[in-house]
């Protein structure tokens, strides 16, 4: 029984706004031309050719009229979309500043910090941070510095002024210093072991320290580089010299405030924490072209383990080496490490976009699979399943609706020849594919994805009716803008994670095409959700505007 017509809309079919109304205007505008060059030049009678004359001349005007109005919508549309952009720019900027930002310049006063060339760190620490200050303050941000000139604060003091101000996030800003070998590059610390969802991990790890680390020389503020953690440094890698600052005596007497995390707060503050980091991190790189040092856990920076916020410390460069010490002294490349913390901070208070989408499914297994490490990581996604597949597996079906995700109709049969010989073909197994997802979940999806994507090289002929009659019926179809590329053979699950990034493209809103019938999906899906953090993941649903391939 067919049940779409409680969502059937009323289309407009006058003047030109629809193929119809278009159509008519084309056989009054030919039936003009005809009547003039008939009577021409088979009777030579004024009277007809005036008549055809006149017919053209009234289609003519309201084809003018017509383009004239298209061209005026196309102009209102676009200051519309401008309007609406301006105004959620300044929504966001409104937004912002309900967030406290608490930035740390390193060092400062009789502590220098670490050197080379003349060029003391605790200069270049509190120039970013100044210039920092001001980006994220157009932004809408609320900034509160540890230090705004050259003097000294106490590890103690620097976390006690981010707690008591209750800040959003702390980012701490350092530089590096390598004296044996030679170092460049930016890395990014957090405090805490990460464990994945779904992963162990000890209490002691996840509570920010691991008891066997030991505090790092460089403990003024965090700074420098713990040794034998970074990734790609040997133990030739030190770090400042201040190490009476920040000894773990000294931190252990200290008057900061006491946190009492649980182990799940605790793992949550070091996944946004991670987060915040890794998102820093990248943005940074983007702008600076700097090699990659990586986000990397398990610091025991005083500032990071003891701030009750997400927080993280970033070494935007080595001092020890020539070449990127006087990239540093630069207020142009400055300007850009600024640039990329401020981006990386926007985002992680206002994400972009991604809509995980399945098709093909479900499968007793692969899509349990996928399910198991959505619900584990707290993401809802969208599967657009095979009518087929949901009768031999309505329990996984059913699961899927029962756990929060978006149902939709891909195709009963996925069979193409059969499924695109003609619109009422489409149809009839659009419908089988209805009624089996009606059955096992009691829901009435209302988004579709065509099978092959909705022009493609077998509905060519048929898929400008099929849009037209599936749309007139209340259905809302979805293509992509992304892709694993999964479909495709000997493609192993490193593969899909680059074809996912590659295909992003950084987009603010994508709609990323995966299968969960493949099983390197269901490898590769853990590490897939981990590798956008610049992305919140949202199921599809009506009010979503749909991707559609033009």
């Amino acid at each position: 029984m067919w049940i779409w017509d409680r969502r059937r809309g009323q289309g407009s079919e006058s003047g030109c706004d629809s193929p119809k109304g278009l159509m008519r205007l084309l056989l009054k505008l030919g039936a003009g031309l005809g009547s003039a060059i008939l009577g021409l030049l088979f009777w030579g009678g004024a009277g007809a050719a005036a008549a055809g004359e006149s017919v053209v001349a009234e289609a003519m005007e309201t084809v003018s009229a017509a383009a004239r109005e298209n061209v005026a919508a196309e102009a209102e549309e676009e200051t519309s979309a401008a309007s609406r952009e301006a105004a959620q720019e300044e929504a966001k900027k409104a937004e912002a500043g309900r967030f406290l930002v608490a930035l740390d310049p390193g060092h400062g006063g009789e502590d220098e910090g670490c050197s080379g060339g003349g060029t003391e760190e605790k200069e270049i620490n509190l120039s970013i941070a100044l210039l920092l200050r001001q980006y994220l303050e157009e932004k809408g941000y609320r900034v509160l510095l540890t230090r705004e000139g050259d003097t000294f604060l106490s590890l103690e003091e620097r976390v006690r002024l981010a707690n008591e101000n209750r800040a959003d996030i702390f980012v701490s800003i350092h530089q590096n210093s390598c004296e044996e070998g030679k170092a460049q590059g930016v890395e990014t610390w957090y405090a805490g072991i990460y464990v994945e969802p779904g992963g162990e991990a000890d209490a002691g790890e996840v509570s920010g320290v691991e008891s066997d680390v030991e505090s790092d020389t460089d403990a003024d503020s965090g700074g420098g580089t713990a040794a034998g953690e970074v990734s790609g440094t040997e133990s030739d890698v030190e770090s400042d010299a201040d190490a009476d600052l920040g000894s773990e005596a000294a931190a252990s007497q200290a008057p900061c405030v006491e946190l009492d995390l649980t182990a799940a707060l605790a793992a949550d503050r070091t996944a946004s924490s991670r987060r915040l980091a890794r998102l820093i991190q990248g943005q940074v790189l983007s702008r600076t072209d700097a090699e990659d040092r990586e986000a990397q856990g398990a610091s025991d920076y005083y500032v990071t383990v003891h701030t009750a916020m997400p927080s993280c410390l970033i070494e935007t460069g080595f001092l020890s080496d020539e070449k990127e010490r006087q990239a540093l002294e630069s207020h142009d490349y400055q300007e850009k490490i600024a640039a990329g913390i401020a981006e990386g901070i926007d985002l992680y208070f206002f994400p972009k976009t991604m809509y995980l989408t399945f098709d093909d499914g479900p499968t007793r297994e692969n899509s349990a699979a996928v399910l198991d490490i959505l619900k584990e990581w707290g993401i809802r996604a969208t599967f657009f399943v095979v009518g087929e597949n949901v009768r031999k597996n309505p329990e996984v079906a059913k699961r899927i609706v029962d756990e929060g995700h978006t149902i939709g109709i891909h195709c009963n049969s996925h069979r193409y020849e059969e499924l695109y010989e003609s619109a009422e073909a489409f149809e009839k197994d659009f419908q089988a594919a209805f009624d089996a997802v009606y059955e096992a979940t009691g829901t009435e999806p209302v988004l579709f994805r065509f099978p092959g994507g909705s022009i493609n090289a077998y509905n060519k002929e048929v898929y400008e009716e099929i849009i037209r009659d599936m749309t007139e019926k209340g259905f809302i179809y979805f293509d992509w803008n992304a892709s694993l590329e999964d479909a495709v053979k000997h493609s192993g699950p490193e593969d899909l994670l680059a074809n996912a990034r590659k295909t992003a493209l950084g987009r603010k809103r994508v709609v990323m095409l995966a299968h969960d019938t493949i099983y390197d999906t269901v490898l590769c899906l853990p590490e897939l959700l981990d590798q956008f953090p610049e992305y919140r993941m949202e199921p599809l649903d009506e009010k979503v505007t749909p991707i559609q391939f033009k």
